[in-house]
């Protein structure tokens, strides 16, 4: 056992910034925290600046940035291996962990390289997956391969699902290690389900509701869930549907449809009540990693209607705990959404059984596991290809 890691955690991204990434990432700062470890975290500075409490085993390294196109809010960071060499001599991490791929993290990775301090990643988001949402699909292959490049760079690349870890394998990915991700059922559960929410939605205790929750993007097939919605509308034509959550399609979405509520940015209780007063849970994104939202809307009770991949391929039993459609068959996804509408009976047994089914994804043991894989990599017990 390693007692008192120095761990420097690069990122592009971290809370207070709102997205799946940032989530994860200050759980793991705070997890590695509670177990006695040292955190940096390096990452761009947010505009305006935000800066945290002084914590006695963590510290920050702000560098420069510049906004991210189309996804206001959110900045990529700039090269700063000048400033990490300075700080990592003068105060050596054990082990460099790299969560974003952008110019940030290739500096830091270049910087660790030099200092002969051992490097692991993070894969979070399928950016080439996002390329053809972008109208940049024809860089697809370009991006892989730089993705490719740059993990296979590291001792260990972190990824979240085994399907991920497959894919990734058949695309020359290596060094491989497969780490969950975890939910707070304290938070989101069934209990915050709130009368007074859904009057203000104009909704009654009978009122079918269907929501999403995430990014308000491209990549998200959002027009998926509106038509999905619509077909439900055909047997329920008081239903409503519920979209939370800010993007670069936000206001064109809102404007589209004011039929529908849209909630915007929601965090903490305020955002789990939100979860656990709607009744469905649509969410037909392609392009996840994981997907955080699927394990909040399971432990909150929803019925998820989800494609057959990333966290709802792993965790959902379809017709158990929610409804998986094929990768992709819009016309299945759509089927399962009115069938799960139209059937109470099959609703009320998914919202049950959702809940049981992500029980065991307690984040507590996800950061022992992420603590050990670290120190392994400290000692050299994984290798690099």
């Amino acid at each position: 056992m390693i007692v008192g890691m120095h761990v420097a955690l690069v990122t592009e991204t971290f809370p207070p910034e709102v997205n799946g990434v940032a989530m994860t990432l200050g759980r793991m700062a705070d997890g590695l925290s509670r177990r006695g470890h040292r955190v940096q975290i390096v990452r761009p500075s947010q505009q305006p600046v935000v800066r945290f409490p002084e914590h006695p085993s963590r510290d920050e390294l702000l560098v420069g940035g510049l906004p991210i196109p189309r996804y206001p809010g959110l900045r990529f960071g700039l090269p700063a291996g000048r400033a990490l060499l300075a700080a990592w001599r003068a105060t050596r991490p054990d082990i460099v962990h790299v969560a974003t791929e952008g110019p940030l993290g290739w500096s830091a990775l270049a910087a660790a390289d030099r200092l002969g301090i051992p490097v692991s990643s993070g894969y979070h988001t399928n950016f080439q997956a996002y390329s053809r949402h972008y109208g940049i699909g024809w860089l697809y292959g370009a991006i892989n391969r730089y993705l490719r490049h740059f993990h296979n760079r590291t001792r260990a690349t972190l990824v979240p699902s085994r399907a991920l870890a497959e894919r990734l394998t058949r695309d020359g990915f290596s060094n491989l290690i497969l780490l969950a991700r975890g939910v707070d059922t304290g938070l989101f559960r069934p209990a915050r389900r709130s009368d007074e929410l859904r009057r203000i939605w104009n909704a009654g205790p009978d009122t079918l509701i269907a929501a999403y929750v995430g990014r308000i993007a491209p990549e998200k097939n959002l027009g998926l869930v509106v038509r999905g919605f619509e077909a439900i509308r055909q047997a329920h034509p008081d239903a409503k549907l519920l979209f939370v959550g800010d993007g670069p399609q936000k206001q064109a979405l809102a404007r589209r449809h004011p039929e529908h509520i849209h909630a915007g940015m929601r965090h903490g209780e305020d955002l789990a009540a939100h979860y656990a007063s709607a009744d469905i849970f649509l969410f037909p994104s392609l392009t996840e990693t994981f997907g955080n939202v699927t394990l909040e809307a399971m432990a909150s009770g929803l019925g998820v209607v989800a494609y057959d991949c990333a966290a709802a391929g792993e965790l959902i039993e379809h017709g158990v705990s929610g409804l998986l459609a094929p990768l992709g068959d819009e016309r299945r996804f759509i089927a399962d959404a009115v069938r799960l509408a139209a059937d109470p009976a099959l609703l009320a047994w998914l919202r049950q059984h959702a809940v049981a089914g992500v029980a065991r994804f307690d984040w507590e043991s996800i950061h022992d596991a992420l603590a050990g894989t670290f120190q392994n990599i400290v000692r050299g017990n994984t290798k690099r290809q």
